[in-house]
Formats: structure tokens, C-alpha cells, sequence
């Protein structure tokens, strides 16, 4: 396993192994596992993964499957951390039928993940982001946000306050642009990433690695065929070394320098698609079907929305206003709000995967995300409603987040003043959805946050020294007394009619006391005011009274109405 891959020169020009000139069959990278996979865990960032890996692949061969005590032994990690590995490799695996997928919450541990997978996924760990291109009057937003830190690196230039001057996501990585930035770290590492799937073969020289059909397979994990956002082609059935292989008699290994060779052929054919179809807007006007340069402008024209099957729906630029999407409208199964300030949105809808980006003084409800995880980045004075597999949060300043998570929520980066409660709202498909989900009401973690550190290793920036071991501040719990339900206003009507009649996870004790308590006391005020000795007009005054100081503390508590 020693030996490296090199170029195959008896089938570069094999036309066999030629790309497919066929939009539909152009490779692509899977985002979730760059967008969602990649933890602040410096023991996981390898400065030479082939050393450590591949050791890591020999040592713990003979056992297939490996949870979270294995791991954390041969890493030298704790078990906390072992377990969040299990955790996020089972939230963006591209195998739904992998038992770690499967698994209920509780069982992830038990049932361990794939060998092979977790190798990839401790590969990638060394993956630095896309930044954000910097503001070109930066000394116009300099002052927007308050109270930096020397923990800041780059928060300050992407602070909501600045995103609103800087006109959205014209200054953010386009979809296209990281798609460019993750097909070229696969270009530059597949080598390597190939060289942890193969096994050697008998006899030397440059083709004793050999790669199954079953090793190939893994590649999906990080690559796929087909348009993104669709069930696409199966990978083996995209190799035409592996296509139409017998289901019944298993396909002979290739020698993983060919395999590398096709790999590298179709990357190159991607990356210059994509140049194609940028080169275009770089040189003239937006076209309002070209999603990633239209939803630039979206916070200053009348577009709100963007979804393509492609990949996710755009929820952007929403101000001062409510904004509501259920399940029939929602055309992707993630959603990404972006620059939204000084509003309400409800997205009533199962998804796989949700982000809110940049946005500030605004309620945010997201119905059921599942399978990957609800990631809330860059946000100020947000409040996030949410049942979910799991939670990310990263930059955050003074936002409050009502949870109800079978995961503990995750808490990365220089965040400051966050409070979490537990989960506050229904609305009448949540169960249905929380059900096709698969998130377990009876589990809620909403009180375990797991904070890591206080600076994000994939981001590509310099830090002050000695920040990068600090870590991240965690979130405290809002106070009983100060915990209320949301409601949900029923727009709809019977359009959308289901069996949820109250909130489906059960309410901490304390919580439970302090509503009680609350509602004990409305009914002795009520009973106060009705047997008061006060004439009809001056009851109305007081009752008047009492609203308008009811509705400042909600304004002023919660920002909810």
C-alpha cells in the first residue's frame, strides 16, 4: 500500500476512457460533505494524510466497522469527539441504505461507520474553504460591527450589518465558483484519495494498486454523475470500466492508475464547463435563469426565492417583512436563507438540509431537516425554531435558538451571547414531517451544546497566535421564566390539514413550572380586572394598558411579532 499512483500512459488517449460530452453525465462534486462534514477538531486536520491514513486503513482492516471508542484510541481523541466524527459522517453519507444512515440516534454508535467511508471522510478534513472576495470600500463597513475580538479573522467583513451595504451575495462565492474551488481540491488529491481505496495486487510496478467495483462505489461520497440535486447515475455504471458489470459475478479490479487517468479526464471536463458557463456573465448582464448571478441582486429587486433541481432553494434578501413556504413549494430538499433581516420565515417543510447565512433581527422557523444538519453562520439577534437531526453554529452574536435536536447542537468559531431552549411551536404537519425526517421526538438534546474551537481550521486565514487552540463560547440556557410558545398564525386554513395539536417534545420541568406559573397568574389578573370596582371604560383602559405593555415586552424579549 506503499505505492503511489501514477499517470497511466497506455490509456491516456484511450478515446474508451474519454469524458462524456453529455450535460447529464458531467461529474460533480457532492456539497454536503464540504458543506457540512468538515469539523474544528485539530487532531483531525492531518498535515499528511496518505502517513496517517493509511497506517489508520491497515490497523483497523480486520474490523470493517468502527465506532466511536476505536476511533477515538487510534486518533488520540476523545470520546465526545469519536462520537461527533460517527455522528457527521452518518449526516452526510451518500449511501441512505449504509446502516450508520439507518440507525436510529441512539444505535449510531453500535452500528459503527464503514471503514472506507471514514477513511474519505478524515481525508477531506485538510479541505480549506472558498472565501468570500473582501469589500472593495471596506472602510465604509468598518464600523458596522460592534465589539470585534481578536478572534474575529474574517467575521467582521461578513457581519449581517455589512452584507445589507455590501448588496448580498456579490461578494460571496457564487455556487459555480465553489463548485470550481471543490473539483479542483479533488483534482489536486484524488491520487491520494485513490491510493486509501485500492488494494495491491500480485507483481510490481506502476499498476500494483487495483481498485474493486465495491472500492470505486466509495467514490461517491465525494463525486457524482448526473445533475446535481437528482438521483443521477451510479458510478460504476459511469466508469466504463465497471458498466454493465454482471450483478452475479463480480467485476475484475482495474488497476487504479486507470481509474485515476478517467477521474482526472472528467474533472477537466467539468472545470471547463464551468468556465463556459461563467465566462458569460462576467462579460454581460445577469440572465434571470441564471440562478447564481440572478440571485445576486435578489435583496434589491422584487425576486425573493430562487429553486433549481440543481440544487438548493434560495430564500434571500427578505426585509421587514413575513415570508412563508410550506412543503408543496418547496421544490429542493434543502433551503439556504441569506440576507435576511428585520423579518419572519417560516419554511414548513421536511428538508435534508437547511442554512441561514448573514441575516440579522429576524425569526426564522424551519419545519423538519433531517438527514444533514441545520447550519446557522454569520447571523446577529436571530432567533431559529427548529426540529432537527442536528444543529451547527458558527458566528454568531446574541441569537437565541429553540431546538428540538436528537444531536447535541454544535457550537464553532467566535460566537458570543447565544442562548438555546427547548422547542417552542407546532404547526399541524410537523409529526408527519418530523416523521419522514426521521427525527425522534422523545430525544432532545437541545441542553448538551458541544462547543469546539474558537477558530475554523478549513477557512484559509492567518490567525493571531495561540487563538487556535482557544475554544469557541457556548450557549447558555434561556430562563424559565422568560420561555414562551410561538405560535404559528394558521394562513391556510384546511389546505393543509394534519394531526400535530401541540408542540411533540415534552418540555423540561422547570420549563413546564414556569408556564404554569404564567398562566396561574393571567387568570388571577383576569379575575382582578373582572372583579375590580372600576366602571366599563376604565376596565378598557386597563386592559388596553395591559396589552401595550404586553406587546413591548414581547417586542423587547423575543422580537417576535
Amino acid at each position: 500500500m506503499s505505492d503511489s499512483i501514477e499517470p497511466s500512459t497506455s490509456s491516456r488517449e484511450d478515446p474508451d476512457l474519454a469524458p462524456s460530452p453529455n450535460p447529464n453525465s458531467i461529474i460533480h462534486p457532492r456539497r454536503e460533505p464540504f458543506e457540512h462534514g468538515l469539523l474544528p477538531i485539530p487532531k483531525l486536520i492531518l498535515s499528511d494524510p496518505i502517513q496517517t491514513l493509511i497506517p489508520l486503513k491497515q490497523k483497523l482492516a480486520p474490523t470493517g466497522r468502527v465506532n466511536s471508542e476505536t476511533l477515538a484510541e487510534s486518533l488520540q481523541i476523545s470520546i465526545d469527539h469519536a462520537q461527533l466524527v460517527l455522528n457527521t459522517l452518518a449526516s452526510v453519507l451518500h449511501a441512505d441504505a449504509d446502516p450508520i444512515v439507518k440507525a436510529r440516534p441512539a444505535e449510531i454508535d453500535s452500528v459503527g461507520a464503514d471503514l472506507r467511508d471514514l477513511i474519505l471522510f478524515l481525508y477531506i478534513q485538510s479541505y480549506k474553504r472558498l472565501l468570500p472576495r473582501t469589500h472593495k470600500d471596506s472602510a465604509s463597513v468598518a464600523d458596522v460591527w460592534p465589539s470585534t475580538s481578536a478572534f474575529d479573522g474574517y467575521l467582521s467583513a461578513l457581519s449581517p450589518l455589512q452584507l445589507v451595504r455590501s448588496n448580498s451575495r456579490r461578494f460571496m462565492p457564487s455556487q459555480s465558483d465553489e463548485e470550481a474551488h471543490q473539483l479542483s481540491y479533488l483534482q489536486k488529491h484524488m491520487a491520494n484519495i485513490l491510493q486509501l481505496l485500492a488494494e495491491p495486487a500480485e507483481g510490481e510496478g506502476e499498476e500494483s494498486l487495483v481498485l474493486s467495483m465495491e472500492g470505486f462505489e466509495h467514490l461517491a461520497f465525494l463525486i457524482q454523475f448526473g445533475e446535481k440535486g437528482s438521483e443521477g447515475i451510479p458510478l460504476s455504471q459511469a466508469a466504463p470500466f465497471f458498466a454493465n458489470s454482471d450483478p452475479d459475478m463480480p467485476a475484475v479490479p482495474v488497476p487504479a492508475a486507470q481509474v485515476h487517468d478517467w477521474l482526472l479526464q472528467n474533472i477537466a471536463s467539468a472545470l471547463e464547463h464551468l468556465t463556459e458557463r461563467v465566462s458569460p456573465r462576467e462579460n454581460g448582464p445577469a440572465n434571470n435563469s441564471d440562478q447564481d448571478v440572478a440571485m445576486a441582486d435578489a435583496c434589491t429587486s422584487s425576486i425573493k426565492s430562487s429553486a433549481s433541481a440543481k440544487g438548493p432553494s434560495f430564500i434571500e434578501g427578505i426585509s421587514k417583512a413575513s415570508y412563508v413556504k410550506q412543503a408543496s413549494e418547496i421544490k429542493s430538499s434543502s433551503v439556504k436563507v441569506i440576507n435576511c433581516h428585520d423579518s419572519a420565515i417560516y419554511i414548513l417543510a421536511p428538508l435534508r438540509y437547511a442554512t441561514i447565512y448573514g441575516c440579522s433581527d429576524a425569526t426564522i422557523i424551519l419545519g423538519a431537516v433531517g438527514k444533514v444538519a441545520v447550519r446557522v453562520e454569520h447571523c446577529e439577534r436571530v432567533h431559529v425554531i427548529t426540529a432537527a437531526r442536528r444543529v451547527c453554529i458558527a458566528n454568531c452574536r446574541e441569537c437565541v435558538f429553540f431546538l428540538g435536536v436528537n444531536q447535541r447542537p454544535l457550537i464553532v468559531g467566535d460566537n458570543h451571547k447565544l442562548q438555546v431552549a427547548p422547542y417552542n411551536t407546532f404547526y399541524s404537519q410537523l409529526e408527519e414531517h418530523m416523521a419522514e425526517a426521521g427525527i425522534e421526538a422523545t430525544i432532545n438534546r437541545w441542553d448538551e451544546p458541544l462547543a469546539l474551537g474558537a477558530v475554523d481550521p478549513h477557512d484559509s486565514l492567518s490567525h493571531p497566535a495561540g487563538v487556535s487552540d482557544a475554544q469557541a463560547e457556548s450557549a447558555t440556557h434561556v430562563d424559565p421564566d422568560q420561555f414562551i410558545d410561538f405560535l404559528i398564525p394558521n394562513w391556510f386554513g384546511g389546505e393543509c390539514a394534519g394531526s400535530t395539536k401541540a408542540n411533540p417534545f415534552p418540555l423540561p420541568d422547570a420549563y413546564v413550572a414556569a408556564q404554569q406559573r404564567k398562566q396561574k397568574s393571567w387568570v388571577e389578573i383576569k379575575k382582578l380586572i373582572k372583579e375590580a370596582p372600576l366602571d366599563d371604560s376604565r376596565k378598557r383602559e386597563v386592559s388596553s394598558a395591559l396589552h401595550v405593555y404586553f406587546r413591548d415586552w414581547l417586542y423587547a424579549a423575543y422580537a417576535l411579532l
